[in-house]
This record gives structure tokens, C-alpha cells and sequence, in this order.
């Protein structure tokens, strides 16, 4: 029977933390909801990506290298899946250049609200970092050189940026505009 699923997508490696709770049907396919990842945290879809569940690792193929990779094929592989009972986790890492890490994890296990579009978030912490920025490290350090105006890679970074960066910053309601508009 299908369920509604409280997860907590959050970004490894990062203080303060940088979290999303978002409710998903327990039978979303992970390629689906990759994309709800993607809408939540704030980026762009621009590099590969992967789940690991048990040392196992789930991608989709790339082309004619697909069998030179230990790597299962999860376009069929429904989130239920994955989690079973609340506190069950995996991993789903982005952009394997900067290396984003995430935990999702399963909160809760609820009954259908069928006056609810899913997915919906309810609510989250903080920015998610600029894409290419340079991973855990490369982040901090932007952050650091934010906090001196007079340090002599702020304008450039504030140029790389477009202007202004609030790390602090989350709009659950920009998040659920967008998964409306993709998921409709």
C-alpha cells in the first residue's frame, strides 16, 4: 500500500547544517527523485550523480562505458525500496568533481493526504552552495572571503556569483512552486 514518505535530504560535511524536509509517495523512482533532490537543495543538474544503499551503487548509464563501472541501473527502483522503516538511510552524492555528499533519511511514514500535491516540502536550513565552488572546502572557503570585502577575491567572487550570496537564505515556497511546475 502506498505511503507518504518524510524524508531529510541533508548535505554532509557542511556546518551549520544544510537540511530539506520534504514528503514524497514511498513509490517515487529514484530517477524521480533525483530531481526532487535536485529542486530541494538548489542545484542545477549539471553533473552525474549516484545512490549508495549497502555498498551498492545505483546510476544510470552513460552511454557505452555502462559495463565497465560496478554500478546498478536504478531507473526502475522505486524509493520504498530503500527505506523500509523510519530512521533507514542512504546516500546520494553529486557532482563527483566537488563531491556533495547527502544523507536521506526517512523521518516518517504517513498516511496519503489527498488534498496534497507531492512532493511538498515543508521546510529546510540554509543556502545550498554555489555549483562548482569547489566542494566542502572550496565552499568554506567562499564563505570566509564573503565575510571581507576588502580581501582581494571578493569582487571576483561576487562577479563568479552574480551578486550577493546569502548562505542563510531558504524559500520553501520557491522549492514547491517548482515542484509543481516539474511534477505537473
Amino acid at each position: 500500500m502506498k505511503k507518504i514518505f518524510q524524508i531529510q535530504i541533508a548535505l554532509k560535511g557542511v556546518k551549520p547544517k544544510i537540511w530539506r524536509r520534504v514528503l514524497v509517495p514511498s513509490d517515487v523512482l529514484l530517477s524521480d527523485l533525483h530531481e526532487i533532490i535536485q529542486i530541494s537543495m538548489g542545484w542545477s543538474n549539471a553533473h552525474l550523480h549516484q545512490f549508495v544503499k549497502n555498498d551498492i551503487y545505483y546510476g544510470v548509464s552513460s552511454g557505452d562505458d555502462w559495463d565497465d563501472f560496478e554500478i546498478e541501473d536504478y531507473s526502475k527502483i522505486k524509493l520504498s525500496s530503500f527505506l523500509k522503516e523510519e530512521k533507514d538511510k542512504f546516500k546520494y552524492e553529486y557532482d563527483f568533481g566537488d563531491n556533495w555528499e547527502h544523507d536521506i533519511i526517512l523521518e516518517k511514514i504517513l498516511p496519503i493526504d489527498d488534498k496534497t500535491k507531492y512532493p511538498v516540502c515543508l521546510t529546510g536550513k540554509m543556502s545550498c552552495p554555489p555549483e562548482d565552488c569547489g566542494g566542502v572546502w572550496g565552499y568554506s572557503d567562499m564563505l570566509e572571503i564573503l565575510k571581507q570585502p576588502d580581501h582581494e577575491e571578493y569582487e571576483s567572487y561576487i562577479e563568479w556569483l552574480g551578486g550577493e550570496f546569502d548562505p542563510k537564505s531558504f524559500n520553501k515556497e520557491v522549492v514547491n512552486a517548482l515542484f509543481l511546475n516539474y511534477f505537473s
